[in-house]
């Protein structure tokens, strides 16, 4: 087994339950850190995760801490879409303004790729480190008291330091965190994604610049809707996604296989290049996922500080953020460092030091894709020739160039002597 650096043991147990990003990299931070960590996973075989999938985007902020990770940096380079722009069409054709991200290198990477094959990278690291990893384990419950937290796995109980639920929006988690039931709520889009070869587009005479110009990323925006499609791997494969107006209650599905004919009916008079693309996707490749829609929630830690909530269990962002994947590996970064600082003995002190860092931030950084969406979905197209810049995401420091690592080692000591003075029914 290769050897990594970490911390010594610090004697604190740490169980996760789920394997997606932000799972395994709570996983590999914790094992950075010295704790030592056991992960749960309910699917079988990590292939029921990598399958599936689009497009996933980690910005300088998310993706600085793979640089800590051995090798994971040079695998993502073989496979992720090498653009340094992003060019912006009205969504019956025209070319508007293209964004240049070159003045982002300073902050970091910005990584683009197919979200099974990132993640097999991701998993494979977690593997190599020697992580626990196992799959085939399904929690149904949490529990906690003053000195451990814990799941019922497969009908046993296993008992840790803390708990992090990294499942997502439907984390049997969060139940235990909040004190009831918290169902999620359509937000009122769903989005199409698709991921395939070009080899078909490469046939057809609107579509094969697609394929001979090598990588790109392109953005068509109408009314209610963005389609947004990348070239990658030198433009031998082709993912396309849109958002689209959803009727459907939460309840009834979550995502669920699209057809192309569905798709096409919210696209026509688009530009003849997005309908030929969709036309192009194979059967079986298109996937139609609900976004769903939570109120900021109130804490992200249960009442006696053992159970954590990350990622999208804890914050669920619009894609329109480009931040969801980034602000779950700040999470995991930010707790295992918590931690690591506050000790076996003061885990409870640790978590809410960790919720108290993050909360305000991630609340921020969620305000991001609503106010996107929004401004591309009700463009003002007579503003938009004359400044077609109005169409460019909002790329700042304080977002992409931060150091989550870093910031926790930093703001620990203050953040947590605070909370030290507060009533202690907040522990």
């Amino acid at each position: 087994m290769p050897d990594f650096p970490k911390l010594p043991p610090s004697g604190i147990k740490v169980i996760i339950v789920g394997a997606g990003f932000a799972g395994l990299s709570a996983a590999i931070e914790c094992d950075r850190k010295g704790h030592s960590v056991t992960l749960f996973e309910k699917v079988d075989q990590i292939e029921e995760i990598t399958r599936f999938g689009d497009i996933i985007s980690f910005d300088p902020n998310g993706s600085r801490i793979f640089e800590q990770w051995p090798g994971v940096i040079d695998a993502m380079n073989r496979i992720i879409r090498h653009t340094t722009w992003l060019d912006y069409y009205k969504w019956n054709g025209g070319f508007q303004t293209r964004q240049s991200f070159l003045g982002e290198k300073k902050w970091g990477r910005r990584i683009n790729g197919h979200r099974g094959q990132l993640h097999s990278i991701i998993y494979q690291h977690a593997l190599d480190r020697g992580i626990d990893i196992r799959l085939g384990h399904r929690v149904s419950d949490y529990f906690e008291d003053d000195d451990k937290a814990g799941v019922i796995v497969n009908e046993e109980r296993v008992t840790a330091d803390v708990v992090i639920p990294a499942e997502g929006v439907r984390s049997r988690g969060r139940k235990i965190v909040l004190g009831y039931e918290d169902n999620p709520r359509s937000s009122g889009y769903a989005v199409y994604r698709a991921w395939f070869p070009s080899d078909e587009l490469a046939k057809n005479p609107i579509t094969k610049h697609l394929y001979e110009n090598g990588d790109s990323h392109v953005v068509y925006i109408g009314r209610d809707i963005h389609f947004l499609s990348s070239s990658i791997q030198g433009g031998t494969q082709l993912n396309w996604a849109f958002t689209h107006i959803d009727n459907y209650d939460i309840e009834e599905s979550w995502q669920f296989p699209g057809t192309v004919e569905e798709a096409l009916s919210f696209l026509e008079g688009w530009d003849p290049v997005v309908r030929e693309i969709v036309k192009a996707t194979p059967k079986g490749r298109l996937i139609d996922h609900k976004l769903v829609f939570r109120d900021p929630l109130k804490t992200f830690v249960s009442p006696k500080g053992r159970i954590v909530l990350i990622g999208d269990g804890a914050h669920p962002f619009l894609p329109t953020s480009i931040q969801g994947a980034s602000q779950s590996i700040e999470d995991g970064t930010t707790l295992a460092v918590c931690l690591e600082l506050g000790g076996k003995d003061s885990i409870p002190q640790a978590t809410r030091a960790y919720e108290a860092i993050r909360y305000g931030r991630v609340h921020k950084a969620q305000a991001t894709g609503v106010s996107t969406r929004e401004r591309w979905h009700h463009a003002d197209w007579d503003a938009i020739a004359k400044d077609p810049e109005r169409l460019h995401l909002v790329r700042e420091q304080w977002l992409l160039g931060f150091d989550a690592e870093t910031h926790a080692y930093n703001v620990f000591a203050d953040t947590a002597a605070n909370l030290a003075k507060e009533p202690a029914a907040k522990l």
